[in-house]
């Protein structure tokens, strides 16, 4: 009885231990089990190796030590509990050695082992207990409950759930309340398929020329992202908050309306980001819509003029609307002209419907870039702001990290890391072009793009033929597309490198890079896209 119960809560304790990977994995799915069971489908062979294979290899182990025992142990030693004294043991070493391995892989974005981290690990040592105790009382090898660790970690983020979804609501409505105690407060949504993170510090930095203005940090772009930025950091000095609004199902942007309440919503693009969660296109305008939807009689609605989707979004709008742009024809409200774009930034003209203009100049890289900045200057020009204000706020806006980020060296590096979509691929190839010297690329391609995405990034092969020299991809598998369409356009295969990881890929740049060669990378894929 002392070794069963030994054995259940040793066995409990392994598989708990190795659960960590798999809660990284459905941290870095933001908790939502739909992505966490996709991550599982993309990486069957992984967890065969890792979970599979030594769960049953315990399980068949214990059944066949004790034969060992008794053809090859002497008489005096009780065979059968030494034997499973020493299967307990091999098991928590083969186990403890893993765990290790996994502690000391490296990883882009590590664990962090926050309050939700910590109540769900309560329910994943609760189901290892339980399954160890379960297959005990039926007469089987406890082991076997390592070969379903992943599943136990689903299971216990389901058990969580309502939990979690009480302590969001908590959260959700103390924010919502702060917002209602805040009638003076000037509330902004920005929202997009892509450029949402890059239109709000740009518009923060603008809109800070007259104003004290609030905007949440980096992507925060959730409804507990945004809860905690109201929770925590708004004052009653601020004058203006700006929220970020991302979403992954339709849906998302209403609930993050309903937090907000924004008085003023910016739609800065349409296309197929996150196109594996949506399902079509179409289901992505429905949802980008929802913020002009939110709006209130008074509100006031800013498009940034595309010629696609945003356009017929613009057309549809009731309230009050203005749309910026390149093409005077469409008489945008914010007239971005005279542009002249280099590897150092951008120099162009703004010209507003009021027949105010002025010269401006930046240094974020990219046209795309300028279509931003043109959307967030008429956001200020309706909130009185002049033009000078407006061109002084563009003159001191950073470089947005890994965001066509410009980094000098004897190798300029352009850091575009985050989260390629097939416009800003296209935007980025743009400037990579406008660099003279050898031109590489380091990238994974793009992901989460459904069935679309193997089209999609064939045909980013394709257009890197006449703006990269060097073509260096990472993950062999998911870069097939990339590398057919660049051999089919007629690129070298010479100039194709293909690496399994984004450290192989630094190690090859600095085998074959030399002083005046740019380098852009385009995305970074986090750890659970890795192959």
């Amino acid at each position: 009885m002392p070794f069963t119960l030994i054995r259940i809560v040793l066995v409990a304790a392994c598989c708990s231990v190795a659960c960590r990977h798999f809660v990284h994995m459905l941290q870095l799915e933001s908790y939502q089990l739909p992505g966490y069971r996709r991550w599982m489908s993309r990486n069957r062979d992984r967890l065969l190796k890792n979970c599979v294979l030594v769960g049953l290899g315990g399980a068949i182990l214990s059944w066949y030590l004790p034969v060992f025992f008794s053809l090859f142990i002497t008489e005096r030693l009780p065979r059968e509990s030494t034997a499973n004294w020493v299967m307990l043991a091999l098991f928590v070493a083969v186990t403890a050695v893993l765990a290790v391995l996994d502690f000391r892989t490296p990883a882009k974005k590590p664990l962090v082992f926050t309050r939700r981290v910590r109540r769900l690990y309560l329910f994943i040592i609760l189901l290892c207990l339980a399954g160890s105790a379960l297959l005990s009382v039926l007469s089987l090898p406890p082991y076997l409950l390592y070969a379903g660790n992943a599943y136990i970690v689903m299971a216990a983020a389901a058990i969580a759930q309502p939990l979690e979804n009480r302590i969001n609501g908590q959260f959700f409505e103390r924010a919502r309340k702060k917002l209602e105690e805040r009638p003076d407060l000037i509330k902004i949504g920005i929202t997009g398929s892509y450029g949402k993170t890059s239109t709000k510090f740009v518009l923060r930095d603008i809109l800070s020329q007259k104003y004290r203005v609030l905007a949440t940090p980096a992507s925060f772009n959730t409804p507990m992202g945004l809860s905690r930025v109201i929770n925590e950091q708004l004052k009653g000095e601020h004058q203006i908050f700006i929220a970020e609004m991302g979403a992954r199902h339709v849906g998302d942007i209403k609930e993050l309306c309903d937090l907000v309440h924004p008085k003023y919503g910016l739609l800065t693009s349409v296309g197929p980001q996150h196109l594996e969660t949506f399902g079509s296109i179409e289901n992505i305008a429905g949802t980008k819509y929802e913020l002009i939807e939110a709006l209130p009689e008074d509100g006031i609605a800013f498009f940034s003029s595309d010629g696609s989707y945003v356009d017929r979004l613009f057309a549809k709008c009731e309230r009050e609307k203005y749309r910026v742009g390149f093409n005077p024809d469409r008489q945008p409200y914010m007239l971005a002209t005279d542009i002249e774009v280099g590897p150092q930034g951008s120099r162009f003209t703004l010209k507003c419907a009021d027949g105010e203009e002025l010269r401006c100049r930046t240094r974020l890289l990219g046209k795309h870039n300028i279509q931003n900045i043109a959307l967030c200057a008429a956001v200020a020009r309706k909130l009185g702001l002049s033009m000078e204000e407006i061109a002084r706020g563009v003159r001191v806006v950073e470089p947005i990290e890994h965001r066509l980020q410009l980094i000098p060296g004897a190798m300029t590096i352009i850091d575009d890391a985050f989260n390629s979509n097939p416009a800003g691929s296209q935007e980025a190839l743009n400037v990579l072009s406008g660099f003279s010297g050898r031109r590489i690329i380091v990238t994974p391609g793009m992901v989460e793009q459904g069935a679309k995405e193997d089209e999609l990034n064939y045909a980013f092969g394709t257009q890197m033929v006449n703006c990269v020299d060097v073509a260096i991809l990472v993950g062999p598998n998911h870069t097939k597309p990339i590398l057919q369409g660049l051999v089919d356009s007629g690129f070298s295969r010479d100039d194709i490198h293909v690496v399994s990881e984004l450290d192989e890929a630094s190690a090859l740049l600095r085998a074959i890079g030399r002083p005046g060669d740019t380098v852009l990378f385009e995305n970074d894929l986090p750890d659970n896209y890795t192959e």
